[in-house]
């Protein structure tokens, strides 16, 4: 049943008043929507509401690219959805939202009637330009830095809030005297999804300080740097909250983990915490997938390499997962584990990729997280007694599950008591694991895909039934160009691969790959962003043209 959004029967005759006169009906439990990455707050992955796409119908014979959608820079962040949207003067469209590392956002009829926007917004202020990829002193994003993390939705009162990255153009006088420093902005903007009109008095600039002796500290006070600071995870929305995270741009620094929540009715910043305020380091980078909330409200995040000294009285939390109270940010509990020294060594970072939430489970372990990262392992993790630090080994949680021989690079998916996990491996990129009674156990492993895989799973389902998991080829580090893979399994085997789109390549190969990118897949379609363009892919036949 779509998500309805209607105004009242007096503004018919003048559908612009509708930003003004907005009211918004709740979406219903079955509402086609996707408004935040990895489709809840649990960070599941999965999307249960899937009627059309199947494991009988998903091959190349019935299933291909349909369309592309062109927009003016590179997709990093994951596609956003809503059903059923009031478009001043262009009628009620499915939505696709789609933002752009040009600082672009673009509202898209989902089914390509039409293709061109349904409007598109620059969040740039006059005067300014995304960041240059040089400036970051990083190759990985390049050759501009503007919005990267996943925006997320306020489906209630019709708001996108979004993370953007800008900076100053200098000009003519200014370039050659070298009189005025380059500015950088970071902001957070809240948008209508009618529209992409700016909401709430937005945009915020980010800014933050608090005491501590870490890299870049001025007398004891540490500053947050919008040049240094990356904020590669997603946003979070939970507990009337906007919650940002950051990490860095290829270790460049100084930079620290910080975390901020801005309240999404003022966008007042309510609270801010920092990974390592005495230290350096310790990103939340997450690979685009994002931190988690529970039903109770509390965050969970994993940090990046960094020291950790939190066992002996400190405040710094390299490659630790972290639970942070909603209101105030204030730590609650943690768990690191007994190598964290030797995973900071080695460049082996916990918090590559972020957790997912698992479902309540019977037995003394109900609440279970679970997170994985660079150095391979497995963590099973009870969210109400994460187990602190000890230094001979991991036995305080629930489980460690060893590594298969490649690290996890991304966050995970959960269906059906399934986890799936994609690796660097060699010989079992794909693992599919049973979650039984809170444990975890090997049931199939898939090694057709090529090493090197940099990618967080996806699941698209009917409840229970005709569950297919879908995985997006990254680029690999520091290679040449290369056409992004999607390809899909039989989620109840991950040993059956169902499709990949090179297998019909003149029809079906996708545009050039990023890194992390997540496919959306909804409403019998998979949104695929890449190079300057968003590529549809749906069944051949019965093609919808619009709602």
């Amino acid at each position: 049943m779509p998500c309805f959004f209607r105004r009242p029967v007096r503004l018919r005759k003048s559908p612009y008043l509708f930003t003004i006169f907005f009211l918004a009906i709740a979406p219903s439990v079955n509402a086609q929507k996707v408004t935040t990455s990895q489709y809840d707050n649990a960070r599941h992955g999965a999307n249960l509401i899937e009627t059309t796409l199947t494991p009988s119908n998903v091959s190349a014979q019935h299933f291909g690219k349909l369309f592309t959608l062109k927009v003016d820079g590179d997709i990093y962040a994951q596609p956003l959805f809503l059903a059923g949207v009031e478009i001043p003067g262009k009628g009620r469209h499915d939505v696709l939202y789609v933002a752009t590392e040009h600082d672009s956002v673009y509202a898209f009829d989902a089914y390509g009637n039409p293709s061109t926007p349904l409007w598109q917004v620059s969040l740039l202020k006059d005067g300014e330009a995304p960041v240059p990829g040089p400036d970051t002193d990083c190759p990985f994003i390049q050759p501009e830095v503007g919005i990267t993390s996943t925006p997320v939705i306020d489906a209630q009162s019709g708001t996108l809030y979004v993370l953007a990255r800008t900076k100053t153009r200098p000009s003519i006088v200014t370039a050659l005297t070298r009189q005025t420093p380059t500015s950088y902005f970071q902001r957070l903007h809240a948008l209508a999804i009618t529209n992409g009109v700016e909401k709430l008095g937005g945009p915020v600039e980010i800014k933050a300080a608090m005491s501590g002796h870490g890299t870049g500290n001025r007398s004891g006070n540490l500053e947050f740097n919008p040049l240094r600071e990356n904020p590669r995870a997603s946003l979070l929305l939970a507990n009337e909250s906007v919650y940002l995270t950051w990490g860095s741009s290829c270790d460049v620094g100084p930079y620290h983990g910080w975390v901020m929540a801005y309240d999404a009715h003022t966008m007042q910043q309510k609270a801010v915490f920092n990974a390592s305020p005495d230290a350096d380091d310790s990103g939340i980078w997450a690979s685009d997938t994002g931190p988690a909330a529970d039903k109770e409200g509390n965050l969970y995040l994993a940090t990046g390499n960094g020291r950790f000294d939190a066992a002996t009285g400190g405040r710094d939390y390299g490659d630790s997962f972290l639970k942070l109270e909603d209101k105030s940010l204030k730590l609650e509990d943690y768990f690191a584990p007994f190598n964290v020294d030797d995973l900071d060594a080695a460049d082996k970072d916990l918090g590559s990729g972020g957790p997912v939430l698992l479902p309540d489970q019977p037995g003394p372990h109900l609440h279970l997280a679970v997170i994985a990262g660079k150095g391979g392992t497995i963590y099973l993790v009870d969210r109400d007694k994460m187990g602190h630090f000890q230094s001979r080994d991991d036995s305080q949680i629930v489980q460690s599950y060893p590594s298969s021989g490649g690290g996890v690079y991304a966050s995970m998916a959960y269906w059906n008591r399934n986890l799936y996990v994609v690796s660097d491996s060699d010989h079992d990129a794909l693992r599919q694991f049973d979650v039984r009674e809170g444990r975890l156990s090997l049931q199939a492993s898939s090694g057709d895909m090529l090493a090197g895989m940099c990618s967080t799973p996806t699941i698209s389902a009917n409840g229970i039934r005709d569950g297919v998991l879908w995985v997006l080829r990254s680029k690999s580090w520091n290679g040449p160009d290369t056409h992004a893979i999607l390809y899909a399994y039989d989620a109840a085997n991950v040993t059956h691969r169902l499709y990949d789109s090179e297998q019909n390549s003149t029809r079906d190969r996708a545009g050039l790959a990023l890194r992390f990118n997540i496919p959306t897949v909804i409403d019998g379609r998979v949104y695929v962003g890449a190079k300057r363009e968003v590529d549809v892919y749906g069944l051949l036949s019965g093609n919808k043209t619009g709602k």
